[in-house]
């Protein structure tokens, strides 16, 4: 790797006694004054130039301008005002033509204000006395003029202000947009700096080309930070101030394990880095020269383990003989990814490339869950007050029937290239299930009649999610072919916890008793029906818990593609019979600090016994 990669590879060999457990606190900084401590979400290290980006839609970024870089600022203004010009032309011209002069004419005023030399030279000034981008300076400018237009009344006074706002917040989104195009058109890697951690932020451009992310705020088990750790780059959030530190192309170096961000590293740091790195990249290295056994623990019990991804693009990021199949590919980023809702032909060459890659080994494909904190630009939803509990997943999709049908007209298609199993996110009940199954049962009718091959035999199961799924999963069993636990949100349910909320999401603990209490009773259920169960989310790449999954009942887990290589070597280096006095212990324990103690231990015996295989890994 070069200087400008990242490691994402977790330390395998932690000291006896420590929780491999990001810190949860820690907003202080630390000496020296260009390293900031911050909560680690996904650990790793990088090191590589910054892009600030645009982290929520009304929080405008800031950064700092090398003094150097004042009159490149001042350009990028003046095209942004030209590029908002031209877009008040096209509207004149158009609401002219359609609705007459008359109508048209407050285009040509919004034109004439923001042709105002004095609000330009505000702007500029500010640019090249605060040293700060045109962005914030714009709403800088913006917020200055709102106010004291507030200060009088009337609604003269409001009108006018609205009237002087709206072209330069059109300035404003040209700026943004242009900037996104930029850095988009680029082939250069860097780290993603944001106000907030959001899933917008970590795929705001291609995955290959992002070393790390970092964030002022943001919680450890957030939407945002699943991603992080699902692309397997490092990600430090809770950094007070980021932004008014930071400037474009700034080289900074994150410690995501530590979850320290140090800005502008000298030589000797930068040596140091590379030399841990370095160390870390021996450690992997000596992973994946086994990675492609099979999870067997020595007593011949398997554990499948499985591989999360999110496109296309996630294929080339692991060795498909290194893994069982896929245990979740999310559609809903095939649907972000583009400006309106793709075709049942695009769906389908996706599922059909996925199936094709695999070869032969299950493919799990969940159907669309968007809403929440996943909404889709040209899919108006409506505003909620707690969308957690609102309108996503198989809700949106069973009320609009014409996305689900088309995306199971894709699915259907595409199963003749190879193993699919559908997986239906966000089940409360059986009814529910009973509801897509018609659906399903339909769509097939469909596809025969008009001639297309489906295979005979296409898995359908659910996601736990709910805790009303579980409690009633004894009948929900009898009606699909297997069950997936998505702790992500089991978590946010079970604990009554908002994991995207920062004021709660220190209390999102997948450690919690009530936690291991549910996982074992899925499980329980599942293998009283004879039918596979499997865990899907985040806690399912640490290797302890893994074990303890495997000693619950599970039949395989899916994960992260850089965590599968340390989950299979914890697998072989378990008995079967031992993973079960693990979990025994677990589940036995009154506290999530009691439970954390027996992960502990399952990494104690690890690390610390020497085996053939694990005889160089973490020394």
């Amino acid at each position: 790797m070069g200087s400008g990669d990242s490691m994402a590879l977790r330390d395998p060999a932690p000291p006896p006694g420590n929780v491999r457990e990001a810190p949860r606190g820690g907003n202080e900084l630390m000496a020296p004054a260009r390293s900031v401590q911050g909560t680690s979400v996904s650990p790793g290290l990088a090191i590589g130039p910054v892009h600030v980006v645009l982290a929520r839609p009304e929080r405008v970024p800031e950064w700092s301008l090398p003094a150097g870089h004042v009159p490149a600022e001042i350009e990028r203004l003046a095209a942004a005002v030209l590029a908002a010009d031209a877009e008040l032309e096209r509207r004149q011209e158009q609401v002219a033509r359609e609705a007459g002069e008359k109508d048209a004419e407050i285009f040509a005023v919004h034109r004439t204000i923001l042709q105002d030399p004095q609000a330009i030279k505000e702007v500029e000034r500010m640019i090249g006395e605060q040293r700060i981008n045109a962005e914030k300076a714009v709403q800088l400018l913006i917020d200055r003029f709102e106010k004291s237009m507030g200060r009088l009344e009337g609604d003269y006074h409001r009108q006018y202000a609205s009237d002087f706002s709206d072209p330069w917040f059109r300035v404003l989104d040209a700026l943004l947009r242009r900037e996104l195009e930029e850095i988009r058109s680029s082939d250069e890697k860097v780290i993603l700096a944001a106000a907030e951690l959001t899933p917008q932020v970590v795929t705001y451009i291609e995955s290959n080309r992002i070393l790390g992310v970092i964030a002022e705020e943001g919680g450890r088990f957030s939407h945002g930070a699943v991603l992080a750790r699902s692309i397997g780059v490092p990600c430090v959030v809770g950094l007070p101030n980021l932004l008014a530190r930071l400037e474009q192309g700034m080289r900074v170096t994150i410690d995501g394990g530590a979850g320290v961000v140090q800005l502008r590293p000298e030589p000797s740091d930068i040596d140091e880095f590379l030399d841990r790195r370095a160390k870390m990249e021996a450690v992997r290295d000596q992973l994946v020269v086994h990675a492609a056994l099979p999870a067997v623990t020595p007593d011949g019990r398997q554990l499948d383990v499985r591989v999360n991804i999110e496109s296309v693009r996630d294929l080339d990021m692991f060795d498909v003989e290194h893994t069982d199949g896929v245990g979740l590919l999310r559609t809903e980023f095939l649907y972000l990814e583009r400006p309106q809702f793709p075709s049942e032909e695009e769906q389908f060459r996706m599922y059909r490339r996925v199936l094709e890659r695999m070869g032969g080994r299950p493919v799990v494909i969940r159907t669309l869950d968007i809403g929440g904190d996943k909404p889709l630009p040209y899919f108006t939803t409506p505003t909620e007050t707690n969308p957690a509990l609102g309108w996503r997943g198989i809700r949106i999709t069973l009320q609009w029937r014409d996305l689900l049908q088309v995306q199971l007209r894709a699915l259907l298609r595409a199963s003749v290239h190879g193993n699919l199993r559908v997986l239906l996110p966000m089940i409360t009940s059986l009814e529910e299930v009973l509801l897509v199954h018609e659906v399903f049962d339909g769509v097939r009718k469909l596809l025969s009649e008009q001639g297309y091959e489906v295979s005979a035999e296409v898995s359908v199961g659910i996601m736990i999610e709910v805790p009303s799924a579980m409690l009633v999963l004894d009948q929900i069993i009898e009606h699909v072919d297997f069950v997936a636990v998505g702790t992500n949100d089991l978590v946010q349910y079970l604990l009554a916890v908002d994991r995207d909320n920062t004021w709660v999401s220190s209390l999102y603990d997948p450690q919690h008793p009530a936690v291991l209490a549910a996982l074992k009773h899925v499980a329980d259920v599942a293998n009283r029906a004879g039918k596979p169960c499997s865990v899907c989310g985040e806690v399912a790449g640490d290797p302890a818990t893994a074990v303890l999954l495997l000693g619950m009942g599970y039949d395989s887990v899916s994960l992260a593609p850089n965590f599968l290589p340390e989950v299979k070597f914890a697998i072989r280096s378990t008995e079967a019979v031992r993973a079960q006095h693990h979990a025994a212990l677990a589940l036995r324990a009154t506290t999530a600090n009691g439970v954390r103690e027996v992960l502990d231990g399952i990494r104690h015996e690890l690390y610390d016994h020497p085996s053939d295989e694990r005889s160089t890994v973490g020394k």
